[in-house]
């Protein structure tokens, strides 16, 4: 059997109802649509919701939202810091090392392994991180964040209301 053989079975298509073509037959006058009315007069698009706002055009048009006190950490993993040659892993030597912009704020993560003794100093440890620098008899210390309750608000006056 080929494509151009393929058919359907007896019955399964049928023809179009005709109607609307004059009083005389089954379909005549109004056609099934009933009487008067505004479904009765025209075709109406699916989406139409009788001269209410749409609700394409309700809906909001931005995707999301930007949380302007949101605090962003630029991630460290042990793996890169036990790379390091210096046990003394500041701010400043994580910066020095490239890992890190001056005015960014570090976090430690625990990606990898320490097989040394590590003093970290940064802004945010993870669980995991902390737990792998002290198991492996290094200490870790918080640096305070240069903001007091919550980081300056991007953008300008009007975005930030």
């Amino acid at each position: 059997m080929k494509l151009h053989e393929l058919h359907a079975p007896e019955g399964a298509t049928h023809r179009k109802k005709v109607v609307g073509r004059g009083i005389g037959g089954k379909g005549g006058k109004t056609a099934g649509r009933g009487t008067k009315g505004q479904k009765a007069r025209r075709q109406i698009p699916a989406q139409f919701e009788g001269g209410q706002l749409p609700l394409i055009q309700r809906i909001p048009k931005l995707k999301g939202f930007t949380n302007p006190f949101r605090v962003e950490y630029t991630a460290v993993n042990l793996d890169v810091l036990s790379r390091l040659d210096t046990s003394e892993l500041t701010r400043e030597a994580i910066v020095a090392a490239g890992l890190a912009g001056k005015s960014e704020l570090i976090k430690v993560l625990g990606r990898g392994s320490v097989d040394r003794a590590l003093h970290v100093s940064a802004h945010a440890v993870s669980a995991s991180a902390r737990a792998a620098i002290e198991a492996a008899g290094g200490s870790v210390s918080i640096l305070a964040k240069p903001f007091a309750v919550r980081p300056p608000a991007a953008g300008n006056q009007h975005q930030n209301r």
